[in-house]
């Protein structure tokens, strides 16, 4: 079978990584799986928010280290190679890359350990959702690496700098609790939950307008490095065309009407 599943249903995509045996460790193919089916849900017009979660007990326990180095050719988060050259490194399609890119909505459904290389990917996701047994494992330097897949940038954004040193630097698992507490995941809820809450919030997403939806999520991304009065004018541009659409005709339509929308994507 393969490592990585897809299955679109009501709007929704739900993206499963599909190594339970050994915990959803990262290999080499399911790095490209990962990807290529992240830019076919994004692509497909259909799909208005994606899923991300994994098979068995664990989300992702990090990159398959045994696999990694047992090959000095394999690769490095979707990075590299263990071989390549200073400046070799393509970055274009790895994982973290293409999750922080796409403009569909992301849902994590964490519904174990997320280790490594797999909290890199959760924390890449839009919005997180844990099952209460659920933990967080930074612990990149106990292993004497980094972060290499995006979680240097993303961690001081969501907890701030000073918070994100200490989780970063000491390595420490954390709680379900621990990781709502400190606004790293969205929600907490009973692991026999997790599924219907996720999808359940996906489909909350879905049942709105989704070019509007993928606009909102463009410019809060844009945000992120643009002054306050550049966004502004940022938004307007993109606030023109949506005008045009026929989902904004059925937004007001349904409003002033005082019954539900029916969004086409168009």
């Amino acid at each position: 079978m393969s490592e990585v599943l897809l299955e679109v249903s009501d709007h929704v995509a739900t993206i499963t990584l599909n190594a339970p045996e050994r915990m959803n460790t990262i290999s080499g193919p399911m790095l490209d799986q990962l990807s290529q089916l992240l830019l076919e849900a994004d692509r497909d017009r259909e799909v208005r928010c994606i899923v991300l979660t994994g098979a068995g007990r664990a989300f992702c326990a990090g990159l398959d280290l045994q696999a990694q180095m047992a090959s000095k050719s394999g690769s490095l988060g979707g990075l590299g190679s263990l071989d390549s050259n200073p400046g070799e490194f393509d970055l274009r399609n790895a994982p973290p890359i293409v999750l922080h890119g796409i403009d569909t909505p992301t849902i994590c459904a964490l519904n174990g350990g997320a280790a490594g290389y797999g909290l890199d990917l959760a924390l890449g996701c839009d919005i997180r959702v844990a099952a209460d047994t659920a933990k967080l494992n930074p612990g990149f330097a106990k292993r004497g690496i980094l972060p290499e897949s995006g979680g240097t940038w993303l961690l001081p954004r969501m907890v701030g700098y000073a918070k994100a040193a200490e989780i970063a630097f000491t390595g420490r698992t954390l709680s379900a609790a621990e990781s709502l507490e400190l606004g790293l995941v969205n929600h907490v809820v009973p692991a026999a939950d997790l599924a219907e809450r996720a999808a359940g919030l996906a489909a909350d997403i879905a049942a709105n307008a989704p070019l509007a939806v993928r606009a909102i999520k463009r410019m809060m991304r844009a945000a992120e490095t643009e002054t306050f009065e550049q966004n502004v004018h940022h938004v307007f541009l993109q606030l023109l065309p949506l005008m045009r659409t026929k989902d904004f005709t059925e937004g007001v339509t349904a409003f002033m009407e005082k019954r539900s929308p029916e969004f086409e994507g168009r």
